[in-house]
């Protein structure tokens, strides 16, 4: 039962590590790829009218909701809500077979 218990560790954490992994990878292709639109941008009009933004404020959204799943910093439900909510429901359900 301990080697189970820690082979679920082990796959949540590396699930964590891949999450977190992604999020950098997400985040570079950002820089570079908003950096390229600032200089096609400044390239083709001098700035007259930064449509890049518009870009960069789109895909910056989803990259701050990404950054807050993987570093779980859900401010409604706080950290570990999911796993907490599990168990509670899990110990509900325990109970109500006793009674039964």
């Amino acid at each position: 039962m301990e080697t189970s218990e820690k082979d679920k560790k082990y796959f949540r954490a590396k699930d964590r590590v891949d999450g977190i992994k992604k999020f950098y990878t997400s985040l570079m292709s950002y820089v570079f790829f908003i950096t390229f639109l600032a200089g096609l941008n400044y390239w083709l009009d001098g700035w007259s009218y930064p449509w890049f933004l518009w870009a960069a404020f789109g895909w910056g959204i989803g990259l701050i909701f990404q950054g807050i799943k993987v570093f779980s910093l859900n401010p409604f439900f706080g950290r570990d809500w999911e796993e907490r909510k599990i168990k509670e429901f899990m110990d509900e359900e325990e109970k109500q077979k006793r009674w039964k």
